[in-house]
């Protein structure tokens, strides 16, 4: 099994990366917010899924380990397979996946497309007391670490588009403060462009 691949970011799309490792490139299929949190071209480190079937092996690629972790409950559920699992970490992150099964929200993940009712209900269902007993102190680590990871990698995207470092620092403690830990990169970057 590959648990991760630490190399040079060659091309990026948003359903898919090609990591250089020593002279060798892996293609690895990646969620939206994976996507986002990479830096275009650098050094990078994915942490991976190798999904094998008769017809193919297919390497997943996942920004953190809570993205991995969430991925892997996920395509242990009866009709969602990694492809689905990709799909729903697409549309929703790892904190607004577990809201949402701890809650019993059937609503917002039956939002995802190509999940019905009942595809829904059974995640829910078979998920809900993992995720219940993952929201103890190490999940609020992991937001913790998540929502600190977010605002440095935004960060860094809004000095890189020219803002002055202490003016984009203050304008994220600003929106965090405003709209919650759980923004995405893309939302905190969002938020900021609009509030310049």
């Amino acid at each position: 099994m590959i648990a991760y691949l630490d190399g040079r970011l060659t091309y990026k799309d948003p359903s898919f990366v090609i990591i250089d490792v020593g002279g060798m490139g892996y293609e690895l299929r990646i969620s939206l917010n994976t996507y986002t949190a990479l830096p275009d071209g650098e050094r990078c480190k994915l942490f991976t899924y190798l999904h094998i079937k008769e017809d193919a092996h297919t390497l997943y690629g996942f920004v953190n380990p809570a993205e991995k972790s969430a991925f892997l409950h996920l395509i242990s559920i009866s009709g969602v397979g990694p492809n689905t699992g990709l799909m729903i970490l697409s549309s929703l992150t790892v904190a607004e996946v577990q809201q949402a099964i701890v809650r019993e929200d059937v609503r917002t993940i039956q939002q995802v497309k190509g999940i019905g009712a009942k595809t829904a209900q059974r995640i829910i269902l078979e998920l809900r007391d993992k995720f219940r007993k993952g929201l103890g102190a190490d999940s609020i680590n992991v937001s913790f670490d998540a929502h600190n990871t977010s605002r440095d990698e935004a960060l860094s995207a809004l000095v890189t588009l020219g803002f002055a470092k202490n003016v984009a620092e203050k304008t994220l403690d600003a929106i965090i403060k405003r709209e919650g830990t759980a923004l995405t990169v893309e939302d905190l970057i969002k938020f900021a462009l609009k509030s310049s």
